[in-house]
């Protein structure tokens, strides 16, 4: 169903512009200051680490309304989504002091994902509802077939705790008998409550700040300022949307694999600006793409829904807030049961690469309208490593990482080597944090020479991480993409390199898995090898400086028969 244009206070007078923009930061300082408090208290690495949560403020109306600066972008309309079903399932009645609402669930609670745990907790002045602090955390497990929960499923009963949005305290007190049941489903459960009280905590910090700021303001204010965040950002986001030319863009992207046999799936986009139907709005279109598959990385709409917002913003207008206005100035379109509307009971674990995918497809299709905001294609996935067994000392551990690498070549400068990119805003997990926390060493960590595409402006380079177990034999999974499609560049630049997972044996023969392996054991005298995809260029390679040629090969990122082979100019220099 498209959404309404956010409609004017009608007879209210509007809030000055000075009130408004003072509360808007205030707004936006509670979602800051409550997602540090969950990464200062939380438990595991991949929260205070790595940095995989978000905290947001959704109103009353369920809309969103101010999100942490330092959100994981595809975790925006999961937090919304649980609000959602709360507010479909709930009268505003029902809502009382002290409740904390948990759900994951893709199909029931309005999630994208098991392992991401959503909180939300309704927060009053008086018996006046101000809106929902809501926070979302990546757990390193919850439960199901695979240690880490991301791996090798083919439906959602595998994939671990479904969770559908219920409460875990009501009215201030806990429901034990449903954080039991959660805990007693996942491994590692003292890591996980540690993380769930952190979530807590930072549910009941936001809820005393907004309390705090409506009895410095009043009620009514704030309640009027939400109306015009959203309005105010509506209106800008549908002017800035006319900097893509009016008509209908078109671009097809594929997915390397599914892990159960199914290859180069694609994702086609049709990006539409200038109907007058859909008033101001641009419409994404993903008909023509691929129906869901057997393997896990189907794509819930929530998380498409944040893909395609993403990148709408980073495109049009980086710098405007991120709220409801911003997603009301975008009609996203999937046919239900395709891989990006994965319909009940799809596996979905995997579900970031495919996200990363539908960004790299935008792009794509919006390079010619918008030149300079076009960036070659990226690594283009969530390239992940999960370790999980027993050390030397009996005591059990998960260890999930993400692993960055290569950024697109821009329009003005050269890509990011070795990096998160787009929707995963998180941190690679330092050498010094795995080998402290679990029992793995780490042998190398470095960039991967000649993994960046050519072009006027290089792509970034991919990583490649070596672990090995330290005293005892450790199961692996992983989830790669970009290993057998290497990431494209635009205007004349060049493919990057492609990622792969191998294992060195004991003997010093290494050995490449599949891109989207599970269960595969590693022991003592044996090593994975994590090798992430580089990134497109951008522009003519013939029109790189002489100077950024001799910055490349001087760097050592670049051998000298790669600039040969793909600069005629750096080749026929060096023939003189």
């Amino acid at each position: 169903m498209k959404p309404m244009p956010p409609q004017a206070s009608g007879a209210k007078a509007q809030l000055d512009a000075v009130t408004l923009e003072i509360l808007l930061n205030a707004l936006r300082s509670v979602a800051d200051e409550t997602y540090l408090s969950l990464m200062r208290s939380a438990y595991s690495t991949n929260i205070k680490e790595r940095n995989d949560h978000s905290t947001a403020l959704i109103d009353p109306k369920g809309r969103l309304i101010a999100l942490c600066e330092a959100a994981q972008p595809i975790h925006l309309s999961s937090m919304l989504g649980l609000t959602t079903r709360l507010l479909e399932r709930y009268r505003l009645s029902d809502f009382k002091p002290g409740d904390i609402f948990v759900g994951n669930d893709p199909f029931a609670a309005g999630g994208s994902h098991l392992p991401d745990v959503n909180m939300s907790m309704p927060v009053f002045a008086g018996e006046d509802l101000l809106g929902f602090m809501c926070n979302i955390a990546h757990h390193a497990d919850i439960g199901g077939m695979s240690p880490g929960s991301m791996s090798g499923g083919t439906e959602i009963y595998q994939e671990g705790l479904r969770i559908p949005p219920v409460r875990l305290f009501d009215g201030g007190r806990l429901c034990r008998d449903m954080f039991d049941l959660i805990l007693l489903n996942v491994r590692v459960p003292a890591e996980r409550r540690g993380d769930y009280n952190a979530q807590i905590a930072a549910c009941r910090l936001g809820a005393r700040r907004i309390e705090e700021l409506a009895a410095t303001r009043g009620t009514a204010t704030l309640l009027r300022a939400y109306d015009e965040i959203v309005e105010r950002t509506f209106t800008r986001m549908t002017r800035e949307a006319r900097k893509i030319p009016p008509g209908a863009y078109r671009f097809i992207d594929v997915m390397d694999d599914d892990g159960k046999g199914a290859l180069d799936m694609p994702i086609a986009i049709t990006v539409t600006s200038g109907d007058p139907t859909d008033e101001g709005r641009i419409r994404f279109d993903f008909t023509g793409t691929s129906p869901a598959v057997k393997g896990n990385i189907n794509c819930p709409y929530y998380a498409t829904q944040s893909s395609v917002a993403y990148v709408f913003r980073a495109m049009i207008d980086p710098e405007c807030p991120i709220n409801q206005g911003m997603l009301d100035a975008m009609d996203v379109v999937a046919p239900e049961g395709c891989l990006v509307n994965a319909a009940f009971p799809s596996a979905v674990a995997g579900r970031a690469n495919t996200c990363q995918r539908i960004i790299d497809t935008v792009i794509g299709a919006l390079a010619d309208a918008l030149p300079g905001e076009a960036v070659g294609a990226a690594n283009g996935a969530n390239t992940m490593a999960v370790f999980s067994g027993r050390g030397a000392d009996g005591k059990r551990y998960v260890y999930l990482e993400t692993v960055g690498g290569g950024f697109g070549g821009r329009a003005a400068k050269d890509g990011k080597d070795g990096v998160q990119v787009h929707l995963i805003n998180t941190s690679n997990l330092p050498v010094e944090a795995i080998e402290t926390e679990y029992p793995l060493l780490v042998e190398a960590y470095e960039l991967i020479p000649d993994s960046g595409g050519a072009g006027e402006h290089r792509g970034g380079l991919g990583l490649r991480r070596v672990l090995r177990p330290r005293g005892h034999v450790a199961q692996f999974s992983g989830q790669g993409e970009r290993f057998r499609n290497a990431p494209w560049g635009v205007f004349g630049g060049g493919r990057g390199g492609t990622g792969r997972f191998l294992i060195r044996r004991a003997d010093g023969r290494e050995e490449e898995l599949p891109t989207k392996p599970s269960f595969v054991e590693i022991g003592p005298d044996e090593a994975l090898i994590v090798e992430t995809a580089g990134a497109g260029g951008y522009g003519d390679p013939a029109s790189r400086s002489p100077e950024a040629l001799a910055r490349d090969l001087a760097s050592g990122k670049f051998s000298a028969g790669y600039l040969a082979r793909h600069y005629p100019q750096f080749a026929q220099e060096n023939a003189q």
